[in-house]
């Protein structure tokens, strides 16, 4: 499921929403409304992540990935920091924990849920 953090750094939305069911909400805990659905999770992520030109480039890393299998389910939980490119260098601009429910689908493995606990948080450089 790591693929979601390449998707949403390289701006590729509509991948990124593909990769949630249709009844999966994701949102970051700043923003008050989730989206719900693949569309609406790809149209949130474009509303608030700069592409190329709009604002600095970020790359999500994902690490001590723990999973717990329930038949069709998972039950995943891993730390992630997120730096950006500023003026001054690399900024460490985000750090936390995601907690995801992952449902087995004819598609492949899908986001049920997603929590993003944003311990430490800078300076994200988002466009809202």
């Amino acid at each position: 499921m790591s693929l979601g953090c390449f998707c949403l750094d390289e701006c590729r939305f509509g991948e990124m929403g593909a990769l949630f069911t249709e009844t999966a909400e994701w949102g970051p805990s700043r923003i008050p409304q989730k989206a719900r659905g693949p569309r609406e999770i790809a149209e949130l992520a474009r509303s608030i992540v700069p592409v190329a030109g709009e604002g600095p480039v970020r790359r999500h890393l994902t690490t001590n990935i723990v999973i717990r299998l329930e038949g069709d389910r998972a039950r995943v939980k891993s730390n992630f920091l997120m730096v950006r490119e500023s003026e001054a260098g690399p900024l460490l601009a985000l750090a936390g924990t995601y907690e995801d429910v992952v449902s087995r689908t004819p598609a492949g493995w899908r986001f049920q849920s997603r929590e993003i606990r944003n311990d430490i948080a800078g300076d994200l450089g988002l466009k809202r």
